[in-house]
């Protein structure tokens, strides 16, 4: 009598659907798979452990413990067997009297002689192979063994699961990628695109008041300055729309070498200080070795916010430095208007605002913290903020240090 070759289930179309959507099939070997065989062998006894998947011609090797091929024949596969009742555990205690596999080439090669094997059964029923243990002697597993590769087999299907919801999430993460990509080249390509007419609309808005200037009541002077200050706002937020978009760029470049004090130094001459405002600096004027650029946007933000939501009539800003092996850590504290208790945990929210309006009574944008706290956590670390309502305001935050490239 020859031996039997293995039918296929009743529900072998969607079950091989549902095998092939794990996208498992010929992908590489992998620690935790593998180190289930060995233990499957260990506590068996066998000589040989595997987590097999039955594919449409034949059975696959995801993980095999004591046994060099990847795959083997369908109508060669135990396996294929074990899957038609996968409710209940297929034992083999000596495969050369067993009809099914007396003259299957395995076992008259004497590679499959004793064979046990657990369904492995996702969450929807299907039996998409096993996790079974094989030696060349016969044999016989006690129900402690048996118990033991129910369990280890159920830990298969629960990795199974888990590589199924990341590799989901890469995909997703992908496409969330890509369409990251898209509106910043989107914002990029709509704000490159409104500066020109802004520009336009400010100049001309200028040379009408100065050729009408003889003509105008005071009025339509007010007028004229609503349009210049209302162009310069949406000036000012398409600026902070592209540095906030452009910011994963400027995390990427290289580290170097540069004296704190003369990066702050160009951010004021940048935000033209006024008398009327005293900045600080740190009195050692550290050596520091990071992302200059990404560190002199993080700063120009901060500072600047100090500067225009401040009420006092003087505006003081302090800026610290301390270090540690790991970190640079910066503290900038000013004596302006203060956040609000409930709206500290939101102020780094994209187009999130605490204050009404600023020092010249404009409201702001709220993307200029969001940058902030986009670039802090690129480059490794943290920002928090502390702040008394209408007293002061505290920045504080970190970013690791970097080796130069």
């Amino acid at each position: 009598m020859k031996m039997i070759v293995p039918a296929f289930p009743v529900n072998e179309d969607f079950r091989i659907e549902a095998l092939k959507s794990l996208n498992i099939l010929d992908t590489k070997s992998e620690d935790k798979f593998d180190e289930i065989t060995a233990l499957a062998a260990y506590l068996c006894d066998t000589e040989i452990a595997l987590i097999s998947l039955v594919d449409n011609d034949r059975e696959w090797f995801k993980s095999s413990y004591g046994f060099s091929t990847t795959e083997i024949p369908r109508k060669h596969s135990f396996c294929a067997h074990a899957i038609l009742e996968p409710n209940t555990p297929l034992i083999v205690n000596d495969a050369r009297t067993d009809e099914r596999f007396h003259d299957n080439p395995l076992t008259l090669n004497g590679t499959v002689i004793f064979y046990a094997s657990i369904a492995l059964i996702d969450k929807n029923g299907f039996a998409l192979g096993t996790l079974c243990v094989i030696d060349r002697q016969p044999k016989e597993l006690s129900d402690k063994q048996l118990e033991a590769l129910k369990s280890l087999a159920h830990q298969v299907v629960i990795l199974f699961e888990l590589n199924k919801k990341n590799d989901d999430l890469k995909k997703v993460e992908d496409k969330l990628r890509k369409r990251n990509e898209s509106l910043k080249e989107f914002a990029r390509v709509i704000s490159h695109d409104l500066k020109m007419p802004l520009a336009n609309v400010i100049t001309t808005s200028d040379l009408l008041k100065l050729k009408l200037a003889n003509n105008l009541d005071k009025e339509t002077s007010e007028y004229f300055e609503y349009i210049k200050q209302s162009s310069f706002s949406m000036s000012d937020y398409i600026n902070d729309v592209l540095d906030h978009y452009e910011s994963d760029s400027l995390a990427q470049n290289k580290p170097e070498l540069f004296k704190l004090n003369h990066l702050l130094r160009e951010i004021a001459e940048l935000l033209s200080i006024k008398p009327d405002c005293t900045i600080n600096f740190p009195e050692s004027n550290p050596a520091l070795n990071c992302n200059k650029s990404a560190l002199k946007q993080i700063f120009f933000n901060l500072i600047g916010n100090s500067i225009k939501y401040n009420d006092k009539e003087h505006i003081i800003i302090d800026i610290e430095h301390t270090e540690d092996n790991i970190f640079y850590f910066f503290k900038i504290t000013d004596n302006g208007m203060g956040i609000p208790d409930d709206q500290i945990d939101s102020i780094f929210e994209l187009f999130t605002t605490a204050n009404g309006t600023d020092r010249s009574g404009n409201k702001g944008n709220g993307i200029g913290l969001s940058t902030v706290k986009k670039l802090v956590e690129t480059l490794g670390g943290c920002i928090k903020v502390k702040s008394d309502l209408g007293l002061q305001t505290s920045f504080n935050f970190s970013i690791k240090k970097q080796t130069k490239i």
